[in-house]
Parts: structure tokens; C-alpha cells; sequence
């Protein structure tokens, strides 16, 4: 799971620990660990919602400035199905 550059800070110091992806099937799971940095973002929970639960709160706890600003970087490919991935950040090697 790949962030934008302006969010790894933020997540890094666990200012943002949730994003919204719009795919296809969900491309990462529970429990995962993915290299981000000098560390891991390790995926705590998956839930499949509605687009119109995206709400400008959610945005932001995302790390975005907007519900507008975040569906420009949440879709990936010709995805149509809605997730919300809680994760938490951690420092190291593993």
C-alpha cells in the first residue's frame, strides 16, 4: 500500500491512521505489513463502504484537505468498490 508523499509524515507520527481506496477487491489485508519509509504501515482492520459515507471528517482524519481531495488519490484503476483500511505506523525493520 503506497501513500503520497504529503501523508507519510502525518502517518508517521500517527496523525493519520485510516485511507479510503476505491478498487476493484481489496489489494491489501488484515494484518499486512507494508514498507513505508524507515518502517511499516500494518493494516488493523478492512471495511467495504458506500461512497457517500466519505465525509468531509473522514476526509481529513485521512490526511486530506476534502472529500474532492481525496477521491482524486483514493481511485485506482477501474475500481468501483469503496474501503475504508485502518492501519497503524510502526519504526524499523520488522
Amino acid at each position: 500500500m503506497q501513500f503520497t508523499k504529503r501523508l507519510r509524515e502525518p502517518i508517521t507520527r500517527g496523525d493519520v491512521t485510516c485511507t479510503i481506496r476505491i478498487w476493484q477487491r481489496p489489494r491489501v489485508k488484515v494484518g499486512g505489513r507494508y514498507k513505508m519509509d524507515n518502517g511499516f504501515v500494518v493494516v488493523d482492520r478492512i471495511a467495504q463502504i458506500s461512497l457517500s459515507d466519505v465525509t468531509p471528517a473522514l476526509a481529513v482524519k485521512s490526511g486530506f484537505e476534502g472529500v474532492v481531495d481525496l477521491l482524486k488519490t483514493a481511485k485506482h484503476g477501474s475500481g468501483e468498490n469503496v474501503y475504508l483500511i485502518d492501519f497503524h505506523y510502526i519504526e524499523g525493520d520488522g
